[in-house]
Order: C-alpha cells, then sequence, then structure tokens
C-alpha cells in the first residue's frame, strides 16, 4: 500500500520526537517507510528542520499546504487550538488528504518526545490506482 504522511509538530521539535512519532504511528496500521511516498505539512512549516530532515533521510518528497486550503478539508478531528496558532483547524489529517488525494486510514496520531515537544502524524492511503 502506497500512503501520504501529514506532519505536524512544536516549533523546533527534534528530529527524534518526529521520528519516533512517524515510526509509532506507521506500526499501529502496519506499515513501514517503505510504504511512504511522500510527506505534506502546512506552509508555515517550509523551514522546520525535523520535518526537512526526515523528508531528506527517507527521501520523501514534502508537500506545504498554505492554511485557507487545508481549512477547506473535512476532517475528523478539529482542533479550535491548531485554528487559533496555524489559521486552519487541522494540519496533519488535512495535509495527509490533500496530499494523498485520498482517505484516511490513521487519524490524528499525537506524540510527545523526551524533548517535551508534541508531533502529529496522519496518514492517507495514496488515491493513485496502487
Amino acid at each position: 500500500m502506497r500512503v501520504m504522511l501529514g506532519l505536524g509538530c512544536d516549533r523546533n521539535a527534534s528530529l527524534e520526537t518526529l521520528r519516533q512519532a512517524i515510526e509509532q504511528a506507521l506500526s499501529s496500521v502496519s506499515l513501514t517507510p517503505h510504504d511512504v511516498t511522500g510527506a505534506a505539512s502546512i506552509d508555515k512549516k517550509n523551514d522546520e528542520a525535523a520535518l526537512l530532515k526526515v523528508a531528506q533521510q527517507h527521501g520523501w518528497p514534502l508537500h506545504f499546504f498554505p492554511a485557507e486550503a487545508l481549512a477547506q478539508v473535512p476532517v475528523p478531528n478539529p482542533s479550535e487550538t491548531v485554528r487559533k496558532y496555524m489559521g486552519t483547524p487541522a494540519v496533519a489529517e488535512a495535509a495527509a488528504l490533500l496530499a494523498s488525494g485520498g482517505e484516511l486510514i490513521l487519524e490524528k496520531y499525537k506524540y510527545q518526545g523526551a524533548d517535551g515537544k508534541n508531533a502529529t502524524v496522519s496518514i492517507a492511503r495514496m488515491n493513485d490506482g496502487k
């Protein structure tokens, strides 16, 4: 199965926090990094070091969407806190859905790392016939 990751994280979350969140999210639906075709997030995170590094390490293309586009995507777990700070009620779920054109197979998976920072992962099946 080919999937797209939707990623969100606190500013300056460590690479290890993001890596652990992704690993646990994938494992929870019996997938591995080899099933991932790319990752997506909000454009406000296009300079987030951990996001850039994890995508580079896996060779995943990164897709960034503006808050306005993400806000148009119906999601199962909207958050008023995310809306307040990001201008959209969802980042990970909406980004995964927009980038994949498919459906969520893992809703918002939240993880708090040893650095005290939070990361969120959503996984959507690619709508590419594969």
